[in-house]
C-alpha cells in the first residue's frame, strides 16, 4: 500500500503541475526524433541529455523518459509509410505495417501501432513498479563477486541476442566495449592505464560521447549511404475506430506486453528483440498465420507492444542494479548519474520516492503518446517530408555540439567523430554495436568488481565459482557459450528433428 500512494503521489504532483507541459512537449520531441529515418531513441536520448545540465534533477529524467518512449513508437510511423524502421526497435512493425499502408488502410495501422505502443507501456510500466522492489531487495544480497559475473553475464548474453547468426561477432563487440573502457585512470589507484602520455587519454572516453559517436555519427553515415525513400501517400482515416478495437485483442497486447517486459530486464538486449519475439510469439499463435506477411493488424500490434513494454523493462536493471537494459537505457543511466542520482541496489531505500516517481513518469509519457499519436496522425506526416540532406547536417552538427558541451574538450568532439568510424566500419561488417556500447557501460563495474573481489580474498578466484548467486551467474555465462558454438548447435538440431520425428510416428 505504501508503494501505491507514493505512486498516486506522484502521478498528481506531475500531473497538477507545470511538468505536465513538458511531458508533452519532450514526448512529441521523442516522437518526432522516431520519425525521422536514420535517427535513434540513443541518439535522442543521447543529444537531449546534453540539452538537461541546467534543469533540475527530477525535470531532466521526465525529460529523457518522454524522449525515449516517444521515439520507440514514433519509429513506427516510418516503418509503416516508408518501410523503413525509423529504429531497430520498430523493424518487426515493418512486415506488417507496410503492406496495411500499400492497401489504403495506413491510417488503420498507425492506430493499431499506437494502441499496441501505450499498451505495452503500461504493462511494462506495471512490471516496473512490482518486479523493481523485488529485484533492489534481492540485489542487496550481491557482493562484488556477484557484481563481476553479472558484468559478464550483460555482455555474453547480449552479444548473443543481437547476433543470432554469429554470437562470436557479438562477443567481440562486446569485449572490444570492454577494452575501451579500460582506457584511463583506474579508480583504486588512480594509476593510466593505456594512456601512451597522450594526457587526454589518463581521463579515459567519455561515455555520451562514445554513444553519440556510436549512434549519431554511424546513423548519418548509413542514412547518406542510402536512397532516398518516399511516403506512401493516401488517406488517414478510421484512426480512432480501429484504436478502439485493438483494445479487444487482449491475448495479443497482454502476451507481447509480459514479453517485451522480460526482454527489455536482459542486458543489453532491448526494444528490438521484445518486439521480434512478440512478434514471433504472435504468429505461432495466431488462427490466421497466412495473413502475416501481407499485413496483419494482429502481428503489428504484437510488435509494436512488444517494443514500448521493453522501455519499463529495461529501467528495471538500470533503477536496481545500475546495468542499463537497452542502448538508450545506457544513456538514460548515464544521465542519472550525471545529475546526481545513484541508481542500484539501495534505491528503494535511499531514493523510494525518486523510483515511484519515474514510474509515474513513465505513465504520463504513455498518456501523452497516446493522445499526440491518435489527434496528430496527419500533421506528424509532414515530418517526413523534410529532405534528408539537410536533416543529416543538422544531427552531425548537434552531435559535435552534444559531445563539446560535456566537458568543453575538443578531445571529446575526436572521440565522438572516432567511434562513428568504427560504429560505420561495424555495421558494415555485420558486427552489432549494443554490445560494444554495453561494454563500455559495464567495463567499469566489472573492472572494480573483479579486483575488489581479489583484494578481499588475497588472490583467490574461488569464491567466484563457490559462492551459491556467482556459482549460479557463471553457470549461466557458460551455458549460453557452449550452447552458442555451432557444433553443439549443429547437434541440438539434429537431437530436435529426431525427437520431433518420433513424436510423429
Amino acid at each position: 500500500m505504501d508503494g501505491l500512494t507514493h505512486f498516486l503521489s506522484a502521478i498528481a504532483e506531475i500531473g497538477f503541475s507545470a511538468q505536465i507541459i513538458v511531458v508533452f512537449w519532450a514526448t512529441l520531441l521523442g516522437i518526432t526524433v522516431g520519425m525521422i529515418p536514420g535517427l535513434t531513441a540513443t541518439l535522442g536520448v543521447a543529444l537531449v541529455t546534453t540539452l538537461t545540465f541546467a534543469m533540475e534533477q527530477n525535470t531532466a529524467i521526465l525529460v529523457l523518459i518522454c524522449v525515449y518512449i516517444g521515439a520507440i513508437y514514433g519509429g513506427g510511423r516510418t516503418a509503416i509509410l516508408l518501410n523503413i524502421p525509423g529504429t531497430p526497435a520498430n523493424a518487426a512493425s515493418a512486415l506488417e505495417g507496410f503492406p496495411l499502408a500499400r492497401k489504403g488502410r495506413a491510417g488503420e495501422a498507425m492506430a493499431v501501432a499506437t494502441t499496441g505502443s501505450f499498451l505495452g507501456s503500461v504493462v511494462g510500466m506495471v512490471g516496473l513498479a512490482l518486479v523493481a522492489p523485488w529485484l533492489a531487495e534481492f540485489a542487496l544480497d550481491f557482493t562484488s563477486f556477484e557484481f563481476f559475473w553479472l558484468a559478464v553475464f550483460g555482455i555474453v548474453l547480449c552479444g548473443q541476442l543481437t547476433a543470432m547468426d554469429d554470437a562470436l561477432k557479438g562477443w567481440i563487440a562486446g569485449f572490444f566495449g570492454l577494452l575501451v573502457a579500460m582506457v584511463g585512470q583506474e579508480s583504486i589507484h588512480a594509476y593510466a592505464r593505456f594512456s601512451y602520455g597522450i594526457r587526454d587519454l589518463e581521463g579515459g572516453f567519455g561515455l555520451l560521447p562514445v554513444l553519440v559517436g556510436a549512434f549519431g555519427c554511424t546513423e548519418v553515415f548509413i542514412v547518406m549511404r542510402q536512397e532516398a525513400t518516399r511516403a506512401v501517400a493516401g488517406k488517414v482515416t478510421g484512426v480512432f475506430r480501429s484504436a478502439l478495437s485493438s483494445f479487444g485483442h487482449a491475448r495479443t497486447w497482454l502476451r507481447s506486453g509480459f514479453i517485451g517486459t522480460f526482454m527489455g530486464v536482459v542486458p543489453g538486449v532491448g526494444e528490438d528483440m521484445g518486439a521480434w519475439v512478440s512478434y514471433a510469439a504472435a504468429k505461432r499463435a495466431s488462427k490466421r498465420k497466412e495473413e502475416y506477411g501481407q499485413g496483419s493488424t494482429e502481428g503489428l500490434l504484437a510488435a509494436e507492444t512488444g517494443n514500448n513494454a521493453a522501455v519499463p523493462g529495461a529501467l528495471i536493471p538500470v533503477l536496481t542494479l545500475a546495468i542499463p537494459g537497452s542502448a538508450p537505457a545506457a544513456v538514460l543511466l548515464a544521465a542519472m548519474i550525471i545529475h546526481g542520482l545513484r541508481p542500484g541496489p539501495l534505491i528503494m531505500i535511499t531514493q523510494a520516492d525518486f523510483f515511484y516517481s519515474v514510474v509515474a513518469m513513465v505513465f504520463w509519457a504513455s498518456c501523452a503518446m497516446l493522445v499526440l499519436g491518435l489527434l496528430l496522425t496527419r500533421p506528424l506526416l509532414l515530418i517526413l517530408r523534410v529532405r534528408r540532406e539537410w536533416l543529416m547536417g543538422i544531427i552531425f552538427v548537434l552531435c559535435t555540439v552534444g559531445a563539446f558541451a560535456i566537458a568543453g574538450r575538443i578531445f571529446d568532439v575526436w572521440v565522438m567523430i572516432g567511434f562513428g568510424l568504427i560504429g560505420f566500419m561495424m555495421r558494415e561488417a555485420g558486427f552489432p554495436v549494443a554490445p560494444m556500447i554495453l561494454g563500455v557501460v559495464l567495463g567499469p563495474i566489472l573492472d572494480n568488481n573483479l579486483r575488489r573481489s581479489l583484494a578481499l580474498t588475497q588472490g583467490d578466484p574461488l569464491p567466484f565459482v563457490t559462492r551459491p548467486i556467482s556459482a549460479v551467474i557463471a553457470s549461466l555465462v557458460f551455458l549460453i557459450i557452449i550452447f552458442s558454438l555451432p557444433p553443439v548447435r549443429r547437434r541440438v538440431a539434429a537431437f530436435r528433428a529426431r525427437f520431433a520425428r518420433g513424436g510423429a510416428q
